[in-house]
């Protein structure tokens, strides 16, 4: 197995990209192995190391098509349900808490309390 070429941050020759920057070109990595490395040095630890690929050998991003469209929003919108009260939040529930905030707090959810209202004004 053939080792990686290390660059130094900033310092990677023409023709490679990370796979931020081929999204940004409207390209996609394609099923390319990594080239090369780009290496940041830091003070405590070890380096940060950014993966780069060759920007003649990647492909277009593929173009989303209304079915793709249709189950993206499909699977947004059941993020967006609680699994204890099944209602739509009307936000993406954390994962962390695993329910919405009225299930999950339950004493936070009187009626007038808000999130933005502390406890000391008055109602």
């Amino acid at each position: 197995m053939a080792t990686l070429p290390v660059y130094r941050w900033r310092l990677a020759p023409d023709g490679y990209a990370t796979r931020r920057q081929l999204r940004a070109l409207g390209l996609r990595p394609g099923g390319q192995d990594v080239a090369a490395q780009v290496e940041r040095p830091r003070r405590r630890r070890g380096p940060l190391v950014a993966y780069l690929y060759r920007i003649d050998r990647a492909k277009p991003v593929r173009v989303m098509t209304p079915a793709r469209w249709a189950a993206l929003a499909k699977a947004n919108a059941a993020r967006r349900v609680c699994p204890e009260c099944r209602r739509d939040a009307g936000y993406v529930i954390p994962p962390s808490l695993g329910m919405c905030s009225a299930c999950a707090f339950p004493d936070n959810a009187l009626e007038g309390a808000s999130w933005n209202s502390s406890p000391h004004t008055a109602r």
